[in-house]
């Protein structure tokens, strides 16, 4: 009994998840990029309108928005790495605000995930711009004139039909409060589409998600 239990704690501490991310990791160290872009119309449904957010006003005119560029490990991503590289400047991190949707975005992600890159901060910014402007964004999504219903997976299948290169297994879709919320696509560090891993891959499964339009 006592070697049953000793090979059932083995198994079970064995198969147990590991840490979503650790902290203060070296700067350069990880295996791909996620490039993580955010329907805007659901942010400002969900948080970005309560907050009086610039990015959620009338004439914005956002849609596919960049959550962030981040580094990532086939199990789990650095944060908050340590870097010599100097933090971006004010000027900096508001010339993002076309692609983020605002300045503080771009800092608050180059606090956590930026300095991951193992890049200074204005190499950085221009790669998470090239890796924005290497995704073809479905032109469909732009067109709605109202609130429509439809299962997250077609949301992944426009992405792929757009992305010559681009399979399903490098790409996810997730939703939040019944919204489609985020489409995450897995690139090389020379922004080339990759499989995503294990902890990036985690499909919204809805069917009837919720597509607000552009204002």
């Amino acid at each position: 009994m006592h070697v049953f239990a000793v090979l059932l704690a083995f198994v079970l501490l064995s198969h147990a998840p590991l840490p979503a991310s650790a902290e203060g990791e070296k700067a350069g160290q990880f295996d791909y990029y996620v490039l993580s872009l955010s329907w805007s119309p659901t942010w400002c449904a969900t948080e970005g309108a309560g907050r009086g957010s610039a990015q959620c006003a009338a004439n914005a005119d956002f849609g596919w928005v960049m959550h962030g560029l981040w580094p990532q490990n086939h199990r789990g991503y650095p944060s908050y790495c340590r870097t010599t590289a100097r933090d971006p400047s004010r000027g900096q991190t508001a010339a993002m605000a076309d692609v983020m949707g605002d300045g503080g975005a771009a800092w608050y992600q180059w606090k956590k995930h930026g300095r991951c890159a193992g890049l200074s901060a204005n190499d950085y910014f221009a790669t998470a711009r090239r890796a924005f402007d290497s995704v073809a964004k479905p032109p469909v999504f732009r067109k709605l004139d109202r609130a429509v219903r439809l299962p997250a997976k077609v949301v992944e299948q426009a992405f792929v039909e757009a992305n010559p290169g681009l399979e399903p297994d490098m790409i996810t879709i997730t939703c939040k409060d019944g919204r489609i919320n985020e489409a995450r696509l897995c690139l090389s560090k020379t922004l080339t589409p990759v499989p995503c891993g294990r902890d990036v891959l985690r499909d919204c499964t809805m069917k009837d998600a919720l597509f607000d339009p552009i204002p």
